[in-house]
């Protein structure tokens, strides 16, 4: 009997990791199915979005487009939160983790230069300047997928374990001058700790990258994104008697010059990226008359924590001593404006399989780091978190010839916004069962 007994336990240990594999199997392909029924729909909500984009902290119209469509599906639903966000609560008819799913909402200062059919002609004020406004980095398409993936696991809501929270966010590039935006502001307000997420997972549309194919990084995947400012001041005086002042355009053009000597010769590239990249100068309102000061700010991208601090030190050093060289005195001020996207590696290795069920194993490509930068990393500071990102370029199409992110030119092919939805149901089905003990 003993033996009996015996026998039927080892063939049931056996039979459960493959019982296990037939139901991911078959949930899987209830995805795919639910996700073709509705991909017309989601198309048409990135469209829609595309047409009317709005800025960072001012996503009104857009927060009450998501609100109306959780809101129908019949999920809870929080306004409000850093400003313009939306949060969905999605609980599973099983008990289970619970999980964050995000996608950014807001638009950009740009001016789009295109006869798309459903290309922006949106205005609006930025820092006091009027602009155009556009999606010219693809947050659109993430809330259309996010979308979709809300409607199609409400269509499954019994078979799920835990809660998914959907977290619509403002402000991703940055909130107007003055104002507290974006995901640090959602985690200040805690949208990560009621209820506690367990694990965070987002998806960034790529114009690069071919439809039907997702590329990760596990680690260190998008820089450190940091904004400097360096005021000089010197002596004003007249153009044609340099001598008697001290000019500050000079001391600017000598401290641009030495920035770049930090990168080139006092970096370790080989460890790891260090960008410096000076985006504005202004100072003089004359010809004829050198100013008392100028003003330089830009950006600082690294991917290495030790060297982020180095970089800063160093900034501050070359200034203030090339400065004072010329008898000139700098005010130098940095602010980080998003830490360094860090994907969990252990949940990258579990998770994986999720994305290969989206787009098949051929199209999961290991991918290299990028010096741009991305607020979701606020998100992980507070729990394990992946960011993985998702095919837009035309098949066959020439990355080199694409219009590049944050440009009037930029365009993403949306026909397979399915692949981000696809990823984003199965990470909600897979997880539980890969952080099961």
């Amino acid at each position: 009997m003993k033996r009996i007994l015996l026998a039927i336990c080892v063939l049931t240990s056996l039979q459960l990791p493959l019982f296990a594999l037939d139901m991911s199997r078959d949930m899987s392909r209830d995805i795919d199915a639910s996700t073709a029924k509705i991909m017309t729909k989601i198309v048409e909500w990135r469209r829609h979005l595309h047409q009317y984009p709005e800025l960072g902290n001012r996503e009104v119209k857009t927060a009450k487009y998501v609100e109306a469509h959780l809101r129908k599906l019949g999920m809870e639903v929080r306004t409000g939160v850093a400003k313009t966000g939306v949060v969905g609560i999605l609980k599973g008819g099983q008990p289970g983790p619970v999980i964050g799913l995000r996608a950014d909402m807001d638009g950009l200062p740009v001016t789009e230069r295109n006869s798309l059919p459903f290309a922006s002609k949106e205005r609006a004020q930025f820092n006091g300047q009027e602009v155009g406004v556009m999606h010219a980095c693809g947050h659109d398409t993430h809330v259309a997928m996010l979308m979709g993936a809300a409607e199609v696991l409400v269509g499954m809501k019994d078979k799920i374990r835990g809660t998914v929270v959907f977290i619509f966010q403002p402000a991703e590039e940055g909130p107007p001058a003055g104002e507290e935006g974006g995901a640090a502001l959602m985690v200040k307000e805690g949208v990560m700790d009621n209820p506690k997420i367990e694990a965070i997972f987002g998806l960034h549309i790529n114009a690069h990258t071919e439809v039907g194919q997702i590329k990760y990084k596990p680690g260190a995947t998008m820089a450190a994104s940091d904004w400097f400012t360096i005021k000089v001041k010197g002596k004003q005086s007249h153009g044609s008697a340099p001598w008697t002042g001290i000019d500050p355009i000079a001391v600017a053009t000598q401290i641009y010059t030495g920035l770049q000597m930090i990168v080139a010769r006092q970096s370790e590239l080989t460890k790891a990226p260090v960008v410096i990249t000076v985006g504005r100068i202004s100072g003089g309102i004359r010809e004829n008359i050198i100013p008392e000061e100028m003003t330089m700010s830009g950006t600082i991208r690294t991917l290495d924590a030790a060297m982020h601090k180095e970089v800063h030190e160093k900034i501050r050093q070359t200034s203030t001593k090339i400065a004072e060289s010329m008898g000139a005195t700098v005010d130098v001020s940095i602010t980080t404006m998003a830490p360094l996207t860090y994907n969990t590696p252990e949940l990258v290795s579990r998770m994986l399989p999720s994305l290969e069920k989206a787009a098949g194993k051929k199209n999961v490509i290991l991918n290299e780091w990028t010096t741009g930068a991305e607020d979701f990393s606020y998100f992980s500071t507070k729990a394990p978190s992946f960011y993985f990102v998702i095919g837009g370029m035309t098949k066959g199409g020439d990355p080199k010839k694409v219009a590049g992110h944050h440009t009037p030119d930029f365009i993403v092919d949306d026909s397979r916004l399915d692949v981000g939805v696809k990823a984003f149901a199965n990470i909600v089905f897979d997880y539980p069962e890969q952080s099961a003990p």
